[in-house]
């Protein structure tokens, strides 16, 4: 059994999430070929390439908008299921994408008290969170993973701008996605923990706790965009068999 230990000591988004699992070996053309299966109406391009954060070798994982998306921001759950739906993605994938977006939904309808099927989605309606939710769909399921256990989750502090205005970190879509999860705290001013991270999280992630006695095959690093000045912002993934 292949497991995927998630070592989130600098929280983890979902461009980290792609950066370490391709850092871990997973298939960058691979990855282009099944996101093309979607069918975004945007034109976009995928770009993975070596950086270094505070001494730390790692990937950095970026979706490129090479036109303005103009009115498609703004997708409805029920639009994103059905890109998905219609992909012919392979079955596991489409289960794990669909399960990351339902959660993130699920939060979102509590938080701004309305229906689950009216929800439309902001930040995670755009292009690169739709690629960043079923990239990791399909670079999990590429690597024959089995099972996937994570560290507690550090969230950050402060207050970030997003689509409603100025919120709290972490905002409160994504602490309502973590509820049940063990987060950490940290003085670190910034956003840690996004919601799309947050929703691969509650989705994907069978336990959380310290690492697991396992004989590690492959180790990977995925940047984030943020530097900070007292560690590497990254998000370390170890792929190993029991």
């Amino acid at each position: 059994m292949r497991t995927l230990y998630l070592d989130c000591f600098s929280g983890i988004s979902g461009d980290m999430t792609i950066g370490a699992l391709l850092d871990l070996g997973g298939d960058l053309a691979l990855l282009e070929k099944e996101i093309a299966k979607l069918a975004i109406e945007s034109e976009y391009k995928l770009e993975s390439y070596k950086v270094v954060k505070k001494g730390v070798s790692a990937t950095k994982f970026d979706v490129i908008l090479t036109e303005h998306e103009g009115g498609h921001h703004h997708r409805h759950y029920s639009d994103i299921v059905t890109m998905i739906n219609k992909a012919e993605l392979n079955e596991n994938v489409t289960a794990m994408a669909l399960s990351i977006f339902e959660k993130i939904g699920r939060a979102e309808a509590k938080i701004h008290n309305m229906a689950f099927e009216k929800v439309h989605f902001h930040e995670v309606g755009a292009v690169d969170s739709i690629v960043d939710i079923v990239g990791a769909s399909v670079l999990i399921d590429s690597l024959d993973i089995s099972k996937i256990v994570s560290s507690p989750v550090p969230v950050g502090n402060g207050r970030i701008r997003i689509a409603h205005g100025l919120y709290p970190v972490p905002a409160p879509a994504t602490l309502e996605l973590l509820k049940g999860i063990p987060i950490q705290r940290t003085e670190i001013k910034g956003e840690l923990t996004t919601p799309t991270g947050g929703g691969i999280l509650a989705a994907l992630v069978n336990e959380f706790g310290p690492m697991p006695s396992f004989t590690v095959e492959a180790i990977g690093y995925g940047a984030g965009t943020k530097d900070f000045s007292d560690h590497p912002n990254v998000l370390r993934a170890l792929l190993g068999s029991h």
